[in-house]
């Protein structure tokens, strides 16, 4: 094989909302990107799909375009990296590959009253020493054993050794190594509510509280591995894949949160943020997430973590749900067309509540209208609800390890609205930073791909590209923040009541 003139990295960023393939040259700039939206589907209240062929063929094609888009990208192009929507769950056919379902995305609550039976049978505190996770539907297991116990005839199959189970990441490796290849990565498997953390290894009692057989499950590897051979009939040359990781794990990476102590947090569909916690797992008292935030030659990272279900999602229901504008970008000119938000709150409770309430089945409200709102007024509470959330997480976290975050890395499609930034940083009385890159989630699995690829040494090469683009000071006062906070307590509170 030719050496290359400069090494390029691919990374997969299969998401909620589109499927990316982004070409990154080593110092993490974009050399080519291509995107397609996808399409959700809504066949009850609270069910969210998608359809597992077109995030297939979706995938494939931004692979095969952005390889094309730059002349020499099939000869400098050295490893793949993926990233994926975390507990987004898909069951196909070991011999055909085709899937027996929809893919079940992590937004959808249909397993709700699961998970409610199984915490009045007091399983949570089991399983959550074991996941650090909360029994939620939020997550993998309960999708799974729906499929099995909906789809005819599924139950049987998976029993037989017929169905196998991924979340997407590990669905999109067995279409690229076209079935030689099923695994999935620790982060993941973290999702899952089926991996004991602290063994990175499949728990049999959780499999059998879940019900669901071993033998669909994928192997557990580190981020950076031997994930096979992307196949040159798929992509026009032979491509190892090197990395796989979680989407908000992926975005530590990227933003470089190498050093117990630091945070990212991300805004995209939802909101994420983690905080790094060295090799010994934090256990949270404010109902906060213990996870994997990598796994690197044999040993875990971990992380905690705080989910917000609708971030940028409450941006996308404005636009296509509401008609409030034609694209999101239009909603910082509005915010920024009000002096203040004038008492209007929005609590985007669109597919219930995250951390830290953890309320699958709270709808969302938009509280003080009156007769002088406009959509001004409810674009900006859209903007502003991000900040609340993020502080609410923030003071859960503050709770958990006793200090105040210094400084707050933030990514995602949401950090190029400069309202959303400022008003972060005043909120929550922080300052923030933007990164040069901000594709972080893809970022991340892409020089985790050069780790693999060998074009990086280890996370400390990662960790001298990160570079700060924007940094976003508190110019409010203090009182002020705590009196519009102060608002959204009092909104989610109204909610919680009901």
């Amino acid at each position: 094989m030719t050496q290359p003139n400069k090494p390029l990295l691919l990374a997969i960023d299969q998401g909620t909302t589109s499927s990316r393939a982004i070409l990154f040259n080593t110092q993490g700039e974009i050399e080519a990107v291509r995107q397609q939206e996808l399409t959700l589907s809504y066949p009850q209240s609270g069910w969210v799909e998608q359809d597992p062929e077109a995030l297939w063929q979706d995938t494939l094609q931004m692979c095969r375009d952005v390889l094309q888009a730059t002349p020499t990208a099939l000869q400098d192009t050295v490893a793949i990296g993926i990233t994926n929507q975390r507990e987004t769950t898909v069951v196909w056919d070991k011999q055909s590959g085709i899937p027996v379902y929809n893919a079940i995305v992590w937004q959808d609550r249909r397993t709700a009253d699961v998970c409610e039976h199984l915490i009045a049978q007091g399983k949570e505190a089991e399983v959550s020493a074991k996941t650090g996770l909360l029994l939620d539907p939020y997550f993998s297991a309960t999708k799974i054993a729906w499929i099995l116990d909906n789809v005819e005839g599924a139950r049987k199959r998976a029993e037989a050794g017929q169905l196998l189970f991924g979340t997407i990441d590990t669905f999109l490796l067995w279409r690229l190594t076209e079935g030689k290849v099923h695994a999935t990565d620790a982060t993941n498997a973290s999702r899952t509510l089926l991996l004991n953390i602290a063994t990175v290894d499949w728990d049999n009692e959780l499999l059998a509280l879940f019900n669901i057989p071993r033998s669909m499950l994928p192997e557990v590897r580190d981020n950076v591995s031997d994930f096979g051979i992307a196949a040159a009939s798929l992509l026009g040359m032979d491509l190892p894949i090197c990395a796989m990781i979680g989407d908000q794990q992926a975005a530590l990476v990227g933003q470089a949160c190498f050093k117990k102590g630091m945070i990212k947090s991300t805004y995209g569909t939802g909101c994420f943020m983690l905080m790094h916690t060295g090799t010994e797992q934090t256990v949270s008292n404010q109902r906060l997430l213990t996870t994997i935030g990598y796994r690197l030659n044999g040993e875990t990272s971990y992380a905690l973590e705080g989910s917000i279900f609708v971030a940028g999602a409450a941006l996308q229901w404005l636009r296509d749900g509401l008609s409030l504008f034609e694209h999101a970008s239009e909603s910082e000119a509005m915010a920024k067309s009000l002096e203040g938000n004038d008492g209007v709150y929005f609590v985007p409770a669109l597919t219930g509540l995250g951390a830290p309430y953890w309320q699958p089945d709270i709808r969302g409200a938009i509280m003080g209208l009156g007769r002088d709102t406009s959509s001004a007024h409810i674009a900006r509470a859209a903007l502003e609800a991000q900040a609340y959330q993020t502080r609410d997480l923030v003071a859960a976290m503050v709770a958990d390890i006793d200090a105040m975050p210094a400084v707050i890395r933030a990514d995602g499609g949401l950090v190029a609205n400069a309202f959303v930034c400022q008003f972060l940083a005043d909120i929550l009385q922080t300052e923030i930073e933007v990164p040069a890159v901000t594709e972080a989630t893809a970022w991340g699995a892409a020089s985790l791909a050069g780790i693999g690829a060998g074009v990086f040494s280890g996370i400390e090469d990662i960790e001298r590209v990160w570079q700060k683009q924007h940094d976003y000071m508190p110019v409010m006062a203090e009182g002020e923040a705590d009196a519009l906070y102060a608002g959204w307590q009092r909104a989610v509170k109204s909610l919680l009541s009901e």
